[in-house]
């Protein structure tokens, strides 16, 4: 296939009343050109897809998560992320959803704050420790 035939199959952007509705027109296009895909999407990829569509079809005919994954070869969390994927109607990778619902770390506070301290303070990670002068 050459440059001009594959510039000639996707749309212009210019028919399109945004980016978004301009970039599902294109993706409907690539995906019926086994040639773009074969060109643009790698091996890792495409397994990658396919095993998303074949744990959401499990999941949805009702099989366990311990089924799902003896068959499959995949973690339960994997299978949890798509299964939230099918409920918010869109797929984040755990990658994403741990940067906006990471839970914040929490640091407790010494216990006797008034208790008197011999010794040079030394902050560490772990809190602060008491050094003999």
């Amino acid at each position: 296939m050459t440059e001009k035939k594959l510039i000639d199959l996707l749309p212009s952007i210019n028919n399109c009343s945004s980016r978004k509705e301009w970039e599902g027109a294109c993706w409907k296009k690539i995906i019926k050109s086994e040639k773009l895909m074969d060109l643009f999407i790698t091996p890792y990829e495409r397994h990658n897809a396919v095993m998303r569509i074949a744990i959401m079809d499990r999941v949805l005919a009702g099989k366990s998560y311990n089924e799902i994954a003896r068959e499959l070869y995949v973690s339960p969390q994997t299978i949890s992320v798509i299964k939230k994927g099918i409920d918010e109607k869109t797929y984040r990778s755990y990658l994403q959803r741990s940067k906006t619902e990471r839970k914040k770390k929490k640091y407790s506070v010494s216990p006797v704050p008034d208790k008197e301290y011999r010794g040079r303070p030394k902050r560490t990670k772990y809190g602060t420790i008491y050094l003999p002068f």
